[in-house]
């Protein structure tokens, strides 16, 4: 499932489950939304994501490919080191802010 969060200069995407050809069908109408809400940074949340294979690497290259040509970024939040991994073998990384700083709620620490 994928939905989007606005304010007034970002987007946000909040990816959980599979981001792969199965769920291909619905890449179009997002792209198209978050284009079209034309904000400067697009941060997309990955702390749900359980898989994701070339497909949605090229569907996250795509939103970070048009915001860039906006003069805009992407900020990847939460991503698996494997998913990562897959970015960088699509040679597609550099295009990507990596918020290192976030802890996705599982890994925080309870007191």
């Amino acid at each position: 499932m994928i939905e989007i969060a606005k304010s007034a200069a970002t987007t946000t995407l909040v990816i959980t489950g599979d981001l792969d050809l199965g769920e291909r069908s619905q890449f179009p109408e997002i792209t198209a939304r978050v284009t079209g809400l034309r904000r400067q940074l697009l941060v997309i949340d990955m702390c749900g994501v359980t898989f994701m294979d070339s497909t949605g690497a090229a569907f996250l290259i795509s939103l970070a490919d048009a915001g860039r040509k906006r003069g805009g970024a992407t900020v990847l939040r939460g991503c698996a080191d494997r998913d990562l991994f897959v970015l960088e073998v699509c040679g597609a990384l550099d295009l990507f802010r990596i918020d290192q700083g976030h802890a996705c709620e599982d890994e925080v620490p309870t007191t």
